[in-house]
């Protein structure tokens, strides 16, 4: 993508009401003025649900379409790549989706404890070396993070090409206090995979499925310190 293209796109996310770009400032001196309120910012009090490193928006447009009884926000330091969910949201008039360009890390600084239902996590890089460890989205740091936004008993959903990060994965859930409530290594060949993991495809996901790669996917639950 052009510079002259990613400007033009950072510049209509600027004008764009379901987008949200704090600044890591505002984040971490936690005058974030949503945390806590995002119901306020949807108008409703349904359930919130996130998805992390969104990419262009393609996974939390479909859940948003499919559950219309709850909020999406995607979550994504790449602005100029979910520009394009975030106007499909807009052009559709969809209400109840909303974009925050952010780093991941930061996410107890932009919700309450409670305040999430739910969070998928769509195709992250797998962090393979060693050294990268701290990076994945899903070693205890982040599996704590989350804890601290879910509500009681809320999901983690994993979907992923890498079978590193799939059996990595489930490694740390042994030794963490979580419920694993589905695994499997190949959801496209396995029938009993759950509608809203198969029913929409990232831009990834078509590109690895065309080069034979399996999909994985897992889905779990945790204790967490809300309440």
């Amino acid at each position: 993508m052009g510079s002259k293209n990613k400007l033009k796109r950072f510049r209509e996310n600027e004008t764009f009401a379901n987008v949200i770009q704090p600044s890591r400032e505002t984040i971490l001196e936690d005058q974030f003025e949503w945390k806590g309120r995002w119901h306020t910012f949807f108008g409703n009090k349904n359930p919130i649900v996130l998805e992390l490193g969104c990419g262009k928006g393609e996974y939390t447009l479909h859940l948003a379409q499919r559950n219309p009884e709850m909020n999406f926000i995607g979550i994504d330091i790449k602005g100029a790549r979910f520009w394009r969910g975030a106007k499909t949201a807009l052009e559709q008039e969809r209400t109840n989706v909303a974009f925050v360009r952010t780093q991941i890390e930061l996410i107890e600084h932009l919700f309450a404890a409670g305040e999430v239902h739910q969070i998928w996590i769509t195709f992250p890089d797998p962090q393979i070396k060693f050294k990268r460890t701290k990076h994945r989205l899903t070693n205890p740091e982040f599996l704590d993070r989350y804890k601290g936004v879910l509500e009681p008993q809320g999901l983690v959903h994993l979907k992923t090409d890498s079978a590193f990060l799939h059996g990595y994965t489930l490694g740390v859930l042994n030794g963490y206090a979580a419920k694993l409530l589905y695994a499997h290594h190949d959801i496209y060949n396995n029938p009993h995979t759950p509608e809203d993991v198969t029913a929409v495809q990232t831009f990834y996901e078509q590109k690895f499925l065309e080069q034979g790669i399996p999909i994985t996917y897992l889905c779990f639950q945790m204790e967490t310190h809300a309440g």
